[in-house]
């Protein structure tokens, strides 16, 4: 169990900074639409490859994200059913969950986003768009990411073990995460304890 502890905190290390990394990309993204925005408006030029790079840009932010999110446990749940329940149950469902149900469907997107990139990397795809850019640097974010992801899922697995067992305090704080009270919080100003 340690090894897997210590292989579950270098995955915590890497999608970290994947993911405060892979977040600066956003302002990229705003001053890649500001400055094609302004080009346009004054001196009546348009390009279809800054169009594409904002969409890219926006593409590799939400894949090279999903593994962080998982790992600042922010991904969508159902809190009212979830909330309710005691902890060992709420434990056995993640568990459950991330074994029955992300890691099948992830291991799926990886299967099936390798040759989905690599066709398009030996065609050296290029946009449909006059201008546009090559369609393969996006196509290689979809089994990227969902590879980030599979390793953070695997991260998450070996920490809801170890919780189970007592082996670590839980990640996420013992007790369930309310997002309308932090809503409310956040709203108000008031400092976030994400464990309560």
């Amino acid at each position: 169990m340690d090894a897997a502890l210590r292989l579950s905190a270098g995955i915590d290390r890497l999608n970290t900074f994947i993911g405060k990394s892979a977040y600066w990309l956003i302002l990229v993204a705003v001053l890649v639409s500001a400055v094609n925005a302004i080009v346009r408006k004054a001196f009546d030029v348009s390009s279809n490859a800054w169009l594409e790079l904002q969409w890219q840009l926006f593409g590799a932010v939400f894949m090279l994200c999903t593994a962080y999110t998982l790992l600042r446990n922010e991904h969508i749940r159902i809190d009212i059913v979830n909330s309710r329940l005691p902890k060992r149950v709420r434990d056995w469902i993640d568990l459950l969950g991330h074994v029955l149900f992300l890691m099948p469907f992830v291991l799926l997107m990886i299967w099936d986003g390798v040759p989905f990139f690599l066709t398009s990397w030996h065609q050296n795809e290029q946009s449909l768009n006059a201008g546009g850019l090559p369609q393969w640097p996006a196509k290689l974010l979809i089994p990227l990411g969902f590879f980030f992801l599979f390793l953070q899922g695997v991260s998450e697995i070996v920490k809801r073990v170890a919780v189970m067992r007592g082996r670590i305090p839980d990640p996420h704080g013992e007790e369930p995460v309310h997002t309308e009270a932090i809503m409310a919080k956040e709203m108000g100003g008031m400092p976030l304890d994400r464990g309560a």
